[in-house]
């Protein structure tokens, strides 16, 4: 049975200062899926998720989430609708335990008691119960990425949005965050989009690819294709 678009953009446009960075794209994203979106820095990639999520206002264009619009929503009510955002960088709060983190994300609107929420996350990152009282401004940059993304996943989002999330992390760690969200995905149907440049972490978890080039969608990569190291190689590189 073929499943409905959760996420869905038509000629969106945005930038900043009154400069373009998104130049009308147009993407859909079915329940259930991991899509990539890919291409060379400086292409718009992370604006566009800045924009998905309604830290950047949409110049043109429409976003659609499970059918309806959101480009006017703020970010936070797109939160509670079950948009989940790990941003570039990371962002966790350095000052705070692990557990309190994870705490925050509880905030979100779960309807779970925290402690059973908390337990589940501990499963997918065990490393996070290990370090549950440390602070999280000590943790290594794959553990706090792990952390991001469980602070998210406390929030149970329908849809969750990666930036880049295998940036300055060790390659071992990069294939056990792909691993789990594979996992994530097959277990509770959780759609995920995200953005990367990592050519193994995209074969380990995409089903199909977006292509971005200076601001536009280029073109979709299907399995078979990433399947193919040299062709992906060549889309990174447009």
């Amino acid at each position: 049975m073929r499943k409905e678009v959760i996420l869905e953009t038509r000629g969106l446009w945005a930038g900043y200062g009154g400069k373009p960075v998104l130049q009308g794209v147009d993407l859909s994203v079915r329940e259930g899926q991991i899509v990539a979106v890919i291409g060379r820095n400086g292409v718009g990639k992370s604006t566009l998720m800045k924009t998905l999520i309604g830290l950047r206002p949409s110049d043109q264009g429409s976003i659609s989430f499970e059918g309806s619009l959101i480009d006017r929503l703020s970010g936070h009510r797109r939160a509670r609708l079950g948009i989940g955002y790990v941003p570039q960088g990371r962002d966790v709060f350095p000052r705070m335990s692990v557990y309190e983190n994870l705490l925050v994300g509880q905030s979100i609107g779960a309807s779970q008691k925290p402690a059973g929420q908390i337990d589940e996350i501990y499963g997918y990152f065990p490393i996070l119960k290990e370090r549950r009282d440390q602070r999280a401004g000590t943790l290594s940059g794959g553990q706090q990425q792990q952390l991001a993304i469980g602070r998210v996943l406390m929030g149970k989002p329908s849809l969750i949005l990666l930036d880049e999330p295998s940036e300055g992390i060790q390659p071992n760690i990069v294939q056990d965050i792909a691993r789990i969200m594979v996992e994530l995905n097959r277990a509770t149907g959780i759609t995920i989009v995200f953005v990367e440049q990592n050519l193994d972490m995209i074969r380990s978890m995409a089903q199909r690819c977006y292509v971005m080039e200076k601001g536009r969608i280029t073109a979709e990569i299907d399995t078979a294709t990433l399947e193919d190291r040299d062709a992906v190689r060549q889309f990174l590189a447009v």
